[in-house]
């Protein structure tokens, strides 16, 4: 069980097994953004190394999952994983900012990401990509993985591309954005909760 967000250990590891899958993902929130990441699918692993050197999050991923039959069941689970494994690590989330957001550039490309960890589920996500597949990932499954990843993690996430049109450069900044975002909302900033509710 993860200790409460009191600056010190907010560390959690969470394992996901199914007739498709098979992913363990660790994180520390208050790490250097030290990552190893391995799910199989090429891209999805640079887009999330990215995600934890911008966070400052180490992030460890392991996943075994059914690539024979295609990336969906492996970047659907990684995100479902991943955002299991941060909610935990942020305990009650006594004392983070709770909000965060970002505008990332990456040459022509120009992103945003807005995050809550409030306790409700949503994901807004306004992109197009020109390419269908980069390096093993569909990139219908960008989308997708942010879907699942609010999902668990119980946040809103709204993410958009306000320019470009290299589809590397645009998800790349899509998840640069969401990197820079995540590192505001988790950050321990005050005591108490952010929430007039007294409870998020």
């Amino acid at each position: 069980m993860p200790e409460q967000s009191s600056g010190k250990l907010r560390k959690a590891s969470f394992t996901r097994t199914t007739s498709e899958t098979d992913i363990t993902a660790t994180v520390d929130l208050d790490g250097t953004g030290a990552s190893s990441i391995s799910t199989g699918v090429v891209f999805l692993d640079h887009m999330l190394t990215s995600f934890s050197r911008h966070s400052g999050i180490d992030v460890h991923i392991e996943c075994r999952g059914d690539l024979d039959v295609d990336d969906h069941h492996s970047v659907e689970d990684v995100g479902l994983v991943l955002g299991s494994a941060i909610a935990d690590a942020l305990g009650n989330k006594q004392g983070i900012e709770r909000y965060g957001w970002a505008i990332i550039p990456m040459d022509e490309a120009l992103a945003q990401c807005s995050i809550d960890l409030g306790g409700r589920s949503y994901c807004v996500f306004r992109a197009e990509f020109g390419r269908p597949v980069i390096q093993g990932l569909s990139t219908e499954m960008v989308e997708h993985f942010f879907v699942s990843l609010s999902r668990t993690l119980q946040a809103n996430i709204h993410l958009a591309v306000l320019e470009g049109k290299n589809t590397h450069h645009l998800i790349e900044a899509l998840f640069k954005s969401f990197a820079y975002a995540m590192k505001q909302a988790v950050r321990v900033s005050r005591s108490g909760i952010t929430s007039t509710k007294g409870v998020i």
